[in-house]
């Protein structure tokens, strides 16, 4: 049963607008508020589909392509121009920076936050044989991978989701590595031959969680949020997101925080590594569910203590080399 304020506040919208892209995980996502969306508020919803620069630089590493935002920035646009009234995104495609007016007003509820391995040979990371090419676009991955198997070939891979997991299961790739949260929710769980604990690989700041962005002046979307929201999994997302927003981290960078309540106590990991996977620094903090950002704020100065400045400069250094040489050829 809606409230009085809430009638009241539909009644001044006839309808609402999700800005997303167009891959089938972005759909899936965006359907997925939408149908939580009209039930709340007895609304129709539509989607606009906005391509991102991530989507059109296809055949570059995602880490030669630098920059922020390159899966949001024009969505955050046209949500800032008042085209469409909300945004739905993976939470770890999100810069910890967002366009003056506009938040992150909700977390549904986190799925499978680990990575996990496509083989079409049935290989997991530790029967991959030597040499063995495994796929990923993400600098997180390769570095966590070459610490444990300094043998393997990691080979840079882009494009949606289906398409990388079918080079892997056709041969071209020995094995990819993905984001088990988007897999499951496209139905194709059945399709992974391994899920690496978090205990092993670090996730993603962010991952496996769905965020909704809205412009900050809009009470009506924040009455919506508020019912969308999952508060566990909302605080932990901050708490990892202090570490990506202090350490500047980005697909340009190896870093890794991953936030879960046990307990009654928020537990966290973070890690930063060096892209060769030769340095590894990694740690685990515990703290107060009612203090996220002091967490994060924490596990940041422990990893500084532990050497993570010196590492980030040289990756960051050789990340500046690789997008001067882009731009030159």
């Amino acid at each position: 049963m809606r409230t009085r304020r809430e009638r009241r506040l539909a009644a001044s919208r006839q309808g609402l607008t999700i800005g997303t892209r167009g891959s089938k995980l972005a759909l899936w996502q965006s359907e997925y508020i939408k149908a939580k969306i009209e039930e709340i508020t007895g609304l129709p919803v539509c989607l606009k589909i906005i391509k991102t620069t991530g989507d059109k630089i296809l055949d570059v590493p995602l880490a030669k392509v630098g920059g922020k935002g390159l899966f949001t920035k024009e969505i955050e646009v046209e949500l800032v121009d008042g085209t469409v009234d909300l945004a739905v995104h993976s939470m770890k495609d999100v810069p910890t920076e967002l366009p003056d007016g506009l938040v992150i007003a909700a977390n549904p509820p986190r799925v499978d936050p680990r990575d996990a391995i496509v083989s079409g040979a049935g290989y997991d990371l530790d029967t991959l044989p030597p040499g063995a090419k495994l796929g990923t676009s993400s600098l997180r991955r390769r570095a966590q991978v070459l610490a444990m198997r300094p043998d393997l070939e990691i080979v840079d891979v882009r494009g949606n989701l289906d398409t990388r997991m079918r080079k892997a299961e056709n041969g071209e790739l020995d094995a990819v590595i993905l984001a088990a949260a988007g897999i499951t929710r496209m139905g194709w769980a059945d399709r992974i031959t391994h899920y690496i604990d978090t205990a092993r690989m670090c996730p993603a700041v962010g991952q496996g969680a769905i965020g909704v962005e809205i412009r900050e002046d809009d009470a009506f979307m924040a009455d919506v949020c508020a019912k969308l929201t999952d508060a566990d999994t909302a605080l932990c997302v901050r708490a990892e997101r202090v570490v990506m927003r202090t350490l500047e981290g980005g697909c340009q960078v190896p870093i890794g925080a991953y936030a879960r309540i046990v307990a009654g106590r928020l537990v966290m990991d973070g890690v930063v590594a060096s892209v060769d996977g030769v340095t590894i620094i990694r740690y685990q903090l515990t703290g107060d569910v009612t203090e996220p950002e002091m967490l994060g704020a924490a596990m940041v100065d422990r990893l500084l203590d532990m050497g993570a400045a010196d590492v980030l400069a040289e990756v960051r250094a050789s990340a500046g080399a690789s997008v001067s040489t882009l731009l030159e050829t």
